[in-house]
Protein backbone atom coordinates (compact mmCIF):
# COMPACT_ATOMS: atom_id res chain seq x y z
CA UNK A 1 0.00 0.00 0.00
CA UNK A 2 1.13 3.54 -0.72
CA UNK A 3 0.91 6.12 2.03
CA UNK A 4 -1.03 9.29 1.33
CA UNK A 5 0.62 12.71 1.34
CA UNK A 6 -1.14 13.43 4.61
CA UNK A 7 0.64 10.50 6.27
CA UNK A 8 3.95 11.66 4.79
CA UNK A 9 3.47 15.14 6.25
CA UNK A 10 2.75 13.72 9.70
CA UNK A 11 5.88 11.51 9.49
CA UNK A 12 4.02 8.17 9.60
CA UNK A 13 6.03 5.07 8.79
CA UNK A 14 4.98 2.42 6.27
CA UNK A 15 3.89 0.06 9.07
CA UNK A 16 1.74 2.81 10.58
CA UNK A 17 0.13 3.39 7.18
CA UNK A 18 -0.69 -0.30 6.92
CA UNK A 19 -2.16 -0.16 10.41
CA UNK A 20 -4.37 2.77 9.46
CA UNK A 21 -5.64 0.81 6.45
CA UNK A 22 -7.03 -1.84 8.81
CA UNK A 23 -8.63 0.60 11.25
CA UNK A 24 -12.46 0.75 11.14
CA UNK A 25 -13.92 3.77 9.42
CA UNK A 26 -15.59 5.09 12.59
CA UNK A 27 -12.12 5.62 14.05
CA UNK A 28 -11.34 7.98 11.16
CA UNK A 29 -14.54 9.85 11.90
CA UNK A 30 -13.41 10.34 15.49
CA UNK A 31 -9.97 11.52 14.34
CA UNK A 32 -11.65 13.89 11.88
CA UNK A 33 -13.76 15.40 14.66
CA UNK A 34 -10.71 15.79 16.89
CA UNK A 35 -8.85 17.66 14.13
CA UNK A 36 -11.81 19.98 13.61
CA UNK A 37 -11.88 20.84 17.31
CA UNK A 38 -8.10 20.97 17.84
CA UNK A 39 -7.28 23.31 14.96
CA UNK A 40 -10.59 25.15 15.03
CA UNK A 41 -11.35 24.66 11.33
CA UNK A 42 -14.75 24.57 9.75
CA UNK A 43 -16.31 21.70 7.82
CA UNK A 44 -15.80 23.35 4.37
CA UNK A 45 -12.17 24.07 5.21
CA UNK A 46 -11.60 20.46 6.21
CA UNK A 47 -13.22 19.28 2.97
CA UNK A 48 -10.93 21.60 1.02
CA UNK A 49 -7.81 20.24 2.76
CA UNK A 50 -9.02 16.69 2.15
CA UNK A 51 -9.60 17.39 -1.55
CA UNK A 52 -6.17 18.95 -1.97
CA UNK A 53 -4.51 15.92 -0.37
CA UNK A 54 -6.47 13.44 -2.49
CA UNK A 55 -5.92 15.35 -5.73
CA UNK A 56 -2.20 15.67 -5.02
CA UNK A 57 -1.70 11.90 -4.73
CA UNK A 58 -1.80 10.98 -8.49
CA UNK A 59 0.73 13.70 -9.27
CA UNK A 60 3.53 12.45 -7.04
CA UNK A 61 5.51 11.60 -10.19
CA UNK A 62 5.44 15.24 -11.26
CA UNK A 63 3.04 17.19 -13.42
CA UNK A 64 1.18 14.66 -15.55
CA UNK A 65 0.30 17.15 -18.30
CA UNK A 66 3.77 18.30 -19.17
CA UNK A 67 5.10 16.91 -22.46
CA UNK A 68 6.50 13.66 -21.03
CA UNK A 69 3.35 12.90 -19.06
CA UNK A 70 1.09 13.83 -21.98
CA UNK A 71 3.10 11.62 -24.34
CA UNK A 72 2.78 8.74 -21.91
CA UNK A 73 -0.97 9.40 -21.65
CA UNK A 74 -1.61 9.40 -25.41
CA UNK A 75 0.49 6.23 -25.82
CA UNK A 76 -1.69 4.50 -23.25
CA UNK A 77 -4.82 5.74 -25.04
CA UNK A 78 -3.74 4.63 -28.53
CA UNK A 79 -2.57 1.27 -27.19
CA UNK A 80 -5.97 0.81 -25.48
CA UNK A 81 -4.31 0.05 -22.13
CA UNK A 82 -6.15 2.69 -20.11
CA UNK A 83 -4.45 2.65 -16.71
CA UNK A 84 -6.63 5.46 -15.41
CA UNK A 85 -3.72 7.05 -13.55
CA UNK A 86 -4.45 10.40 -15.22
CA UNK A 87 -7.63 11.55 -16.91
CA UNK A 88 -8.79 14.80 -18.55
CA UNK A 89 -10.81 17.03 -16.26
CA UNK A 90 -12.09 19.83 -18.51
CA UNK A 91 -14.91 19.48 -21.02
CA UNK A 92 -12.65 20.47 -23.91
CA UNK A 93 -10.02 17.97 -22.76
CA UNK A 94 -12.58 15.15 -22.61
CA UNK A 95 -13.94 16.07 -26.06
CA UNK A 96 -10.46 16.13 -27.56
CA UNK A 97 -9.66 12.79 -25.91
CA UNK A 98 -12.75 11.22 -27.54
CA UNK A 99 -11.86 12.55 -30.99
CA UNK A 100 -8.21 11.60 -30.57
CA UNK A 101 -9.13 8.06 -29.51
CA UNK A 102 -11.55 7.62 -32.45
CA UNK A 103 -8.80 8.59 -34.90
CA UNK A 104 -5.76 7.25 -33.06
CA UNK A 105 -6.93 3.79 -32.01
CA UNK A 106 -7.64 2.52 -35.58
CA UNK A 107 -4.34 3.96 -36.79
CA UNK A 108 -2.57 2.33 -33.88
CA UNK A 109 -4.18 -1.02 -34.65
CA UNK A 110 -3.09 -0.75 -38.29
CA UNK A 111 0.44 0.11 -37.18
CA UNK A 112 0.67 -2.81 -34.76
CA UNK A 113 -0.81 -5.17 -37.36
CA UNK A 114 1.61 -4.04 -40.07
CA UNK A 115 4.65 -4.32 -37.82
CA UNK A 116 3.43 -7.69 -36.57
CA UNK A 117 3.09 -9.03 -40.12
CA UNK A 118 6.63 -7.95 -40.96
CA UNK A 119 7.85 -9.52 -37.75
CA UNK A 120 6.18 -12.80 -38.73
CA UNK A 121 7.75 -12.56 -42.18
CA UNK A 122 11.17 -12.01 -40.63
CA UNK A 123 10.73 -14.98 -38.28
CA UNK A 124 9.67 -17.21 -41.19
CA UNK A 125 12.89 -16.32 -43.06
CA UNK A 126 14.98 -17.11 -39.97
CA UNK A 127 13.16 -20.43 -39.49
CA UNK A 128 13.78 -21.43 -43.12
CA UNK A 129 17.50 -20.65 -42.85
CA UNK A 130 17.82 -22.59 -39.60
CA UNK A 131 16.07 -25.60 -41.13
CA UNK A 132 18.38 -25.49 -44.13
CA UNK A 133 21.41 -25.40 -41.87
CA UNK A 134 20.05 -28.37 -39.92
CA UNK A 135 19.44 -30.28 -43.13
CA UNK A 136 15.69 -30.70 -42.69
CA UNK A 137 13.72 -32.10 -45.60
CA UNK A 138 10.88 -29.62 -45.15
CA UNK A 139 12.40 -26.14 -44.90
CA UNK A 140 9.10 -24.28 -44.87
CA UNK A 141 8.02 -22.22 -41.87
CA UNK A 142 4.71 -23.49 -40.53
CA UNK A 143 2.28 -21.59 -38.34
CA UNK A 144 3.32 -23.70 -35.37
CA UNK A 145 6.99 -22.78 -35.92
CA UNK A 146 6.19 -19.08 -36.08
CA UNK A 147 3.91 -19.34 -33.06
CA UNK A 148 6.69 -20.93 -31.03
CA UNK A 149 9.15 -18.22 -32.04
CA UNK A 150 6.83 -15.26 -31.37
CA UNK A 151 5.58 -16.83 -28.15
CA UNK A 152 9.15 -17.27 -26.94
CA UNK A 153 9.96 -13.70 -27.94
CA UNK A 154 6.90 -12.44 -26.02
CA UNK A 155 8.05 -14.27 -22.88
CA UNK A 156 11.55 -12.83 -23.27
CA UNK A 157 10.17 -9.29 -23.61
CA UNK A 158 8.03 -9.72 -20.48
CA UNK A 159 10.78 -11.26 -18.37
CA UNK A 160 13.36 -8.64 -19.36
CA UNK A 161 10.83 -5.84 -18.89
CA UNK A 162 9.94 -7.22 -15.46
CA UNK A 163 13.60 -7.10 -14.43
CA UNK A 164 13.93 -3.50 -15.64
CA UNK A 165 10.78 -2.26 -13.90
CA UNK A 166 11.69 -4.14 -10.75
CA UNK A 167 14.95 -2.18 -10.67
CA UNK A 168 13.47 1.26 -11.36
CA UNK A 169 10.16 0.96 -9.49
CA UNK A 170 11.52 -1.05 -6.53
CA UNK A 171 8.80 -3.69 -7.05
CA UNK A 172 9.40 -7.36 -6.43
CA UNK A 173 9.85 -9.44 -9.58
CA UNK A 174 6.39 -11.03 -9.47
CA UNK A 175 4.69 -7.63 -9.28
CA UNK A 176 6.84 -6.38 -12.14
CA UNK A 177 6.02 -9.39 -14.31
CA UNK A 178 2.35 -8.94 -13.43
CA UNK A 179 2.56 -5.30 -14.54
CA UNK A 180 4.21 -6.29 -17.84
CA UNK A 181 1.58 -8.93 -18.57
CA UNK A 182 -1.35 -6.65 -17.71
CA UNK A 183 0.17 -3.91 -19.86
CA UNK A 184 1.07 -5.92 -22.97
CA UNK A 185 -2.27 -7.74 -23.03
CA UNK A 186 -3.97 -4.29 -22.84
CA UNK A 187 -5.94 -5.27 -19.73
CA UNK A 188 -4.64 -2.20 -17.89
CA UNK A 189 -6.05 -2.55 -14.37
CA UNK A 190 -4.02 0.45 -13.21
CA UNK A 191 -3.07 -1.01 -9.83
CA UNK A 192 0.56 -0.88 -10.95
CA UNK A 193 1.68 2.00 -13.16
CA UNK A 194 5.25 2.88 -14.04
CA UNK A 195 6.72 6.39 -13.93
CA UNK A 196 4.68 7.42 -10.89
CA UNK A 197 7.49 7.79 -8.35
CA UNK A 198 10.15 10.38 -7.55
CA UNK A 199 9.14 12.80 -10.33
CA UNK A 200 10.20 10.20 -12.90
CA UNK A 201 8.31 11.91 -15.72
CA UNK A 202 10.41 15.05 -15.39
CA UNK A 203 13.73 13.83 -13.96
CA UNK A 204 14.24 10.52 -15.80
CA UNK A 205 13.76 11.06 -19.55
CA UNK A 206 15.72 7.92 -20.38
CA UNK A 207 13.41 5.82 -18.23
CA UNK A 208 10.38 7.46 -19.87
CA UNK A 209 11.72 6.61 -23.34
CA UNK A 210 12.46 3.05 -22.24
CA UNK A 211 8.92 2.63 -20.92
CA UNK A 212 7.40 3.89 -24.18
CA UNK A 213 9.61 1.61 -26.28
CA UNK A 214 8.67 -1.32 -24.05
CA UNK A 215 4.96 -0.65 -24.53
CA UNK A 216 5.13 -0.18 -28.32
CA UNK A 217 7.56 -3.01 -29.08
CA UNK A 218 6.01 -5.37 -26.55
CA UNK A 219 2.50 -4.80 -27.88
CA UNK A 220 3.73 -5.54 -31.40
CA UNK A 221 5.31 -8.84 -30.37
CA UNK A 222 2.39 -9.98 -28.24
CA UNK A 223 -0.13 -8.94 -30.91
CA UNK A 224 1.78 -10.94 -33.53
CA UNK A 225 1.79 -13.98 -31.27
CA UNK A 226 -1.91 -13.71 -30.50
CA UNK A 227 -2.76 -13.22 -34.18
CA UNK A 228 -0.85 -16.38 -35.10
CA UNK A 229 -2.61 -18.29 -32.33
CA UNK A 230 -6.05 -17.16 -33.52
CA UNK A 231 -5.09 -17.87 -37.14
CA UNK A 232 -4.02 -21.38 -36.17
CA UNK A 233 -7.37 -22.12 -34.52
CA UNK A 234 -9.24 -20.70 -37.53
CA UNK A 235 -7.11 -22.74 -39.93
CA UNK A 236 -7.81 -25.94 -38.02
CA UNK A 237 -11.54 -25.31 -38.27
CA UNK A 238 -11.26 -24.42 -41.96
CA UNK A 239 -9.38 -27.62 -42.74
CA UNK A 240 -12.20 -29.69 -41.22
CA UNK A 241 -14.78 -27.80 -43.26
CA UNK A 242 -12.77 -28.18 -46.47
CA UNK A 243 -12.46 -31.93 -45.91
CA UNK A 244 -16.23 -32.20 -45.75
CA UNK A 245 -16.61 -30.00 -48.84
CA UNK A 246 -14.18 -32.15 -50.83
CA UNK A 247 -16.11 -35.28 -49.91
CA UNK A 248 -19.36 -33.68 -51.04
CA UNK A 249 -17.78 -32.50 -54.30
CA UNK A 250 -16.34 -35.95 -54.89
CA UNK A 251 -19.79 -37.50 -54.55
CA UNK A 252 -21.67 -34.91 -56.59
CA UNK A 253 -19.25 -33.77 -59.28
CA UNK A 254 -20.97 -35.91 -61.96
CA UNK A 255 -24.54 -36.95 -62.77
CA UNK A 256 -26.11 -39.42 -65.15
CA UNK A 257 -28.70 -38.08 -67.60
CA UNK A 258 -31.86 -39.81 -68.74
CA UNK A 259 -30.01 -40.93 -71.89
CA UNK A 260 -27.42 -42.71 -69.79
CA UNK A 261 -24.64 -40.20 -70.49
CA UNK A 262 -22.29 -39.11 -67.72
CA UNK A 263 -22.09 -35.35 -67.38
CA UNK A 264 -20.48 -32.95 -64.95
CA UNK A 265 -22.61 -30.58 -62.93
CA UNK A 266 -21.41 -27.72 -65.13
CA UNK A 267 -22.89 -29.38 -68.22
CA UNK A 268 -19.75 -30.91 -69.71
CA UNK A 269 -20.05 -34.37 -71.30
CA UNK A 270 -17.74 -36.80 -69.48
CA UNK A 271 -18.76 -40.15 -71.01
CA UNK A 272 -21.25 -41.56 -73.43
CA UNK A 273 -23.97 -44.01 -72.41
CA UNK A 274 -21.88 -47.11 -73.22
CA UNK A 275 -18.84 -45.76 -71.39
CA UNK A 276 -20.96 -44.80 -68.42
CA UNK A 277 -22.26 -48.36 -68.34
CA UNK A 278 -18.70 -49.70 -68.33
CA UNK A 279 -17.87 -47.27 -65.54
CA UNK A 280 -20.82 -48.36 -63.45
CA UNK A 281 -19.77 -52.01 -63.91
CA UNK A 282 -16.31 -51.22 -62.51
CA UNK A 283 -14.40 -51.63 -65.77
CA UNK A 284 -13.05 -48.11 -65.89
CA UNK A 285 -12.60 -46.94 -62.28
CA UNK A 286 -14.60 -44.44 -60.31
CA UNK A 287 -16.42 -41.25 -61.06
CA UNK A 288 -13.52 -39.28 -59.64
CA UNK A 289 -11.08 -40.84 -62.12
CA UNK A 290 -12.87 -39.25 -65.06
CA UNK A 291 -11.24 -36.08 -66.32
CA UNK A 292 -12.00 -33.90 -69.29
CA UNK A 293 -9.38 -32.13 -71.36
CA UNK A 294 -11.92 -29.62 -72.64
CA UNK A 295 -11.69 -26.05 -71.46
CA UNK A 296 -14.73 -24.06 -70.46
CA UNK A 297 -15.06 -22.78 -74.07
CA UNK A 298 -15.28 -26.28 -75.60
CA UNK A 299 -18.98 -26.81 -75.13
CA UNK A 300 -20.76 -28.77 -77.89
CA UNK A 301 -21.67 -26.51 -80.82
CA UNK A 302 -24.11 -26.98 -83.64
CA UNK A 303 -21.41 -27.52 -86.30
CA UNK A 304 -19.67 -30.22 -84.25
CA UNK A 305 -20.50 -33.78 -85.11
CA UNK A 306 -20.87 -36.52 -82.48
CA UNK A 307 -17.57 -37.98 -83.63
CA UNK A 308 -15.87 -34.63 -82.95
CA UNK A 309 -17.36 -34.51 -79.48
CA UNK A 310 -16.11 -38.03 -78.80
CA UNK A 311 -12.51 -36.80 -79.16
CA UNK A 312 -12.99 -33.84 -76.85
CA UNK A 313 -12.80 -35.88 -73.66
CA UNK A 314 -10.62 -38.58 -72.27
CA UNK A 315 -11.08 -41.20 -69.58
CA UNK A 316 -8.28 -41.86 -67.15
CA UNK A 317 -8.09 -45.48 -66.11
Amino acid sequence: MTCSPFSERTSLTQSQCLFLATVPRNIFADIRQQLLEKYNISEPEYKLIETVIIENQPHKAGQQWKFAGALYFVTVVVAMIGYGHSTPETVSGKAFCIVYAIVGIPLGMVMFQSIGERLNKFTSIIIKKIKKLLGCNNTGATDVNQLCVTGTLSIIVMTVGAAVFSHYEKWNYMDSFYYCFITLTTIGFGDYVALQKDNALTTKPGYVALSLVFILFGLTVVAASINLLVLRFMTMNTEDVKTGDYEMQDASQSVVTLDGELMAINGKLLASASEAMELSQGRVGSFTSIATVCSCTCYPRSHHSPSDLRHRYSIVR
